[in-house]
C-alpha cells in the first residue's frame, strides 16, 4: 500500500486542528528569539564596555570587580552548551518561575549576551584610537567618550554581525523543547508523537526554519549593501 500524502496531511494538520501546534510553536519561537536578542544585546554592550574600559586604564575598585565578573560570565557561558544552560535555568536557577517561555527568554538572552559581547568588543576596538583621544581632548571622561563617540560608531560597524546573531539565536531556540516549552520544533514533534507520522510535521518545521533564515539573510544582504553605499560616499 502506497503512501497517501493527502491522507497523511489531513491526519497531521487538519484532524483536531493539529496545525495549531505549529502556529503556537512558531509564535513562541519568534517571541523567545526577539526578547532573548534584546537581553543579549544589552548584556553584550555592558560587558564589552566593561572589558574595553578596563583594558584602556579604568581600573578602580568597582571597575576591577566588574571586569572579574564579566570575565567569569564569558568563560562560563561560552564554555558550556546552550542546552545545559537552559536545563540549569529551568530546573535549578529559575525553578520557581511558572512560565517556561520567560525562562527560555532569560536563558537564551544570557547565552547570547556572551557572544554579542565579543562582537561589540571587536567593534569598539575597530574604531580608530584617535576618536578616543579627540573625546578626551574635549574634556570628556572615558565613560562619556565611550557612550557618546565610540559606541555609536561601533554599533554601525557590528550591525551585520548582530543580525547574524539573531539568525543563530533563532535556530538555537529549537532546543527549548528539552524543558517542555512548545516551540516550533516541539510543536512538530508533538504532532509526530500523536500521528506516528514523522514526515509532514518535521519536514514542515524544517521548511519554516529555512524560509525564516533565508528571508532574514536576504534582509541582511540589503542592509549590508546600504551600509557599503553610505561608507563609499
Amino acid at each position: 500500500m502506497g503512501y497517501n500524502l493527502a491522507e497523511h496531511l489531513y491526519d497531521d494538520f487538519i484532524e483536531k486542528d493539529r496545525y495549531m501546534y505549529i502556529i503556537s510553536g512558531l509564535g513562541n519561537t519568534v517571541l523567545i528569539t526577539i526578547f532573548a536578542l534584546i537581553i543579549g544585546v544589552l548584556l553584550g554592550v555592558i560587558t564589552a564596555m566593561i572589558r574595553v574600559m578596563y583594558k584602556q586604564g579604568s581600573r578602580g575598585p568597582v571597575m576591577s570587580v566588574l571586569n572579574v565578573i564579566a570575565g567569569i560570565y564569558l568563560t562560563i557561558i561560552r564554555g558550556t552548551p546552550t542546552v545545559v544552560q537552559l536545563l540549569i535555568s529551568y530546573f535549578i536557577i529559575l525553578q520557581n518561575v511558572d512560565n517556561g517561555v520567560i525562562i527560555a527568554i532569560i536563558a537564551f538572552g544570557v547565552n547570547s549576551g556572551a557572544y554579542v559581547s565579543e562582537v561589540f568588543r571587536s567593534g569598539i576596538q575597530s574604531v580608530d584610537i584617535g576618536q578616543t583621544e579627540a573625546g578626551r581632548s574635549l574634556g570628556l571622561s572615558r565613560s562619556q567618550t565611550m557612550r557618546k563617540i565610540i559606541l555609536p560608531q561601533a554599533v554601525r560597524n557590528v550591525a551585520p554581525a548582530i543580525f547574524n546573531e539573531f539568525i543563530t539565536l533563532l535556530k538555537e531556540t529549537s532546543v527549548a523543547g528539552y524543558v517542555g516549552i512548545q516551540d516550533l520544533t516541539k510543536g512538530g514533534d508533538i504532532i509526530r508523537s500523536i500521528t506516528l507520522d514523522p514526515y509532514p510535521p518535521l519536514l514542515l518545521v524544517a521548511a519554516i526554519y529555512l524560509v525564516m533564515v533565508v528571508g532574514m539573510t536576504q534582509i541582511l544582504h540589503v542592509f549590508e549593501s546600504r551600509i557599503a553605499r553610505k561608507e563609499a560616499r
